[in-house]
């Protein structure tokens, strides 16, 4: 179902052939991911060798200490950046063979980006804020956008405040409009670097908790936290250290969802 979902909305460019190779075993595979960076002080190499296969619907936390590749490591799955070796596929998409032109379209429409510091337009209103996707990618028709905006609002539990400014809402709400312009596109996968670093521990619990509500409806969320009690919670733990995978974590505990 997820795969039919990503053909729908037009993957082309950098797609494998169906015909020529089976469908891909996992959501998102990396592969052998290398990421060097070039400066006047000399290289550094954030990734070195990273694996990481995440099957559809899976809740999937990213952590370790600063400067151990985390968000190099989500920046090359979006297609923000792209690795210096490797191989990096989601669904049938070989991302990391994308032209330019292509990879903000297809980010518009695969992924969700959710940031620790919210990067909503200060001079937009909650509402505007998520409709940005949808105008960007084309995606829904013009006269539906605002009422899909303000649904996903309602879902984040922020309908009522649709027609504030950013400055206007507490850091907690921010993240939610954040959320809520992240899922616009319905995209099937959510990409989090730090969503929870900027809030306090029990906005942190509620956006958490959200997330989780988010993979039960059949998302799958890739999450860079500090917060090792987060961490904790998630399905599987990844574990990075000086650019590589040092450990792995399979949780046994599963995360309440509200009302359950």
């Amino acid at each position: 179902m997820i795969y039919d979902t990503l053909s729908r909305k037009g993957l082309t460019p950098g797609v494998r052939d169906a015909h020529d190779h089976p469908q891909p075993e996992y959501l998102i595979d990396v592969r052998q991911a290398v990421k060097r960076y070039e400066s006047a002080a000399g290289a550094f190499t954030a990734l070195k060798g990273v694996d990481l296969q995440i099957n559809a619907g899976e809740f999937v936390g990213v952590t370790g200490k600063s400067g151990s590749g985390k968000s190099t490591l989500l920046n090359i799955i979006a297609g923000i950046d792209r690795p210096t070796q490797g191989e990096v596929f989601v669904g049938q998409t070989a991302v990391h063979l994308l032209r330019e032109r292509h990879i903000a379209p297809w980010r518009g429409r695969t992924i969700g980006l959710i940031f620790q510091f919210f990067q909503l337009l200060p001079t937009l209103t909650a509402i505007e804020n998520v409709m940005l996707p949808m105008d960007f990618c084309r995606m829904f028709a013009r006269r539906e956008r605002r009422k899909r905006a303000l649904h996903l609002l309602e879902q984040v539990g922020l309908a009522e405040h649709a027609d504030k400014l950013p400055t206007e809402l507490s850091g907690g709400q921010q993240q939610r409009v954040a959320i809520g312009r992240a899922l616009a596109n319905d995209p099937p996968i959510l990409l989090a670097d730090e969503p929870t670093g900027n809030l306090d521990s029990q906005t942190a619990e509620a956006v958490f908790r959200l997330f989780t509500e988010l993979v039960v409806s059949g998302k799958t969320i890739l999450m860079v936290t500090h917060d090792s009690d987060l961490a904790r919670q998630v399905g599987r733990a990844i574990i990075l250290g000086d650019g590589e995978v040092i450990d792995e974590v399979t949780s046994t505990r599963r995360p309440a969802v509200r009302g359950a």
